[in-house]
């Protein structure tokens, strides 16, 4: 498949390339915007963790999309909404507002700190996601389990003796049948 991602490809070029399973700009994608990614959810005041949360959910969602943006030239600002909207939605959900006002005033509990059912639901969210991980065929449990432990493309094609090329068409597929599970479920939970 293609060569190396340089520096002189823009985004769009990179994440076109991505979409066609390229390891190598996936991860030259990522090089490159990750910085931004990680502004946008720490300019929401975030706690380190949950600036994490939204970085990752925003690469995630980029990963789960990237068939589906119209204009791959502008991935960048995409994935700065995307974070900007996750960041907002994980403050809302949390019931959080960042704090103002006279700092000599006590002005009630901590608004920074998350609330008390947030790592309850942080937990509901996570057994979600490794229950319908657990439905998927044995090939895509450990792809995507690589995949979420950060392994690079050719690390992975390595540990599964798999052709490069191969990594990208495979991870789109699992991950749409993870979604259909996901939705699945909550389909379940909806009726109970």
């Amino acid at each position: 498949m293609g060569g190396a991602a340089s520096g002189d490809e823009t985004d769009g070029e990179l994440l076109i390339r991505a979409r066609d399973g390229e390891a190598r700009a996936w991860d030259a994608l990522y090089d490159r915007l990750k910085g931004r990614v990680w502004a946008v959810a720490r300019a929401h005041r975030l706690s380190r963790e949950d600036a994490q949360d939204v970085a990752q959910l925003t690469w995630l969602l980029l990963l789960t999309h990237m068939k589906t943006i119209r204009e791959p030239e502008k991935v960048g600002p995409w994935l700065a909404s995307t974070a900007r909207h996750e960041s907002l939605r994980l403050l809302k959900r949390s019931g959080r507002q960042v704090p103002t006002g006279d700092p000599f005033t006590f002005e009630g509990p901590d608004q920074m700190a998350p609330p008390p059912d947030a790592r309850l639901l942080a937990d509901e969210r996570q057994t979600a996601v490794w229950d319908a991980l657990e439905l998927l065929k044995p090939e895509c449990q450990r792809l995507l389990r690589l995949r979420m432990a950060e392994f690079s493309y050719k690390e992975i094609c390595e540990l599964l003796g798999r052709p490069a090329g191969s990594i990208g068409p495979t991870q789109r597929r699992c991950l749409d049948q993870l979604r259909e599970r996901l939705a699945g479920m909550e389909g379940m939970e909806g009726t109970s």
